[in-house]
């Protein structure tokens, strides 16, 4: 069951990572590369403003993913699973090095799988968010 949401445009739909979450995951899970993103978990790219919004609130992170070379992410489990249903794995992007993008986050989860962390459950605010 979702809920429609009156913007206007393209972006993704998915969940914010409230501030006080995103506070106590970063003392639990300090960022390994220089710029920390903790921001949000995606779960449909490229969709209009009407997308229907998620309603879970809940999610579980259960494991991390580092490449190594610039590319930190936290993988959520959220009703369940961590897949995402148009492909690839829910997760937070945590952090990155420089020259890196968050967008290689799933990339990296997919090369190199997930170490299992957790699980730690963390509370997710839906929302879409406008490129």
């Amino acid at each position: 069951m979702s809920r429609e949401r009156g913007h206007v445009g393209r972006g993704y739909v998915g969940w914010a990572l409230p501030e006080a979450e995103r506070a106590r995951l970063l003392a639990l899970f300090p960022p390994r590369y220089a710029r920390t993103v903790a921001h949000h978990v995606t779960l449909a790219y490229g969709v209009g403003a009407r997308h229907p919004l998620p309603m879970e609130r809940q999610g579980t992170i259960v494991g991390l993913a580092d490449d190594g070379e610039g590319v930190q992410a936290l993988v959520v489990a959220i009703a369940g699973t961590t897949d995402r249903p148009g492909g690839g794995t829910c997760h937070v992007t945590w952090s990155l090095g420089p020259g890196r993008r968050a967008v290689e986050s799933n990339a990296v989860i997919g090369r190199l799988g997930w170490a299992p962390v957790g699980p730690v459950s963390v509370r997710l605010e839906p929302r879409f968010f406008p490129d």
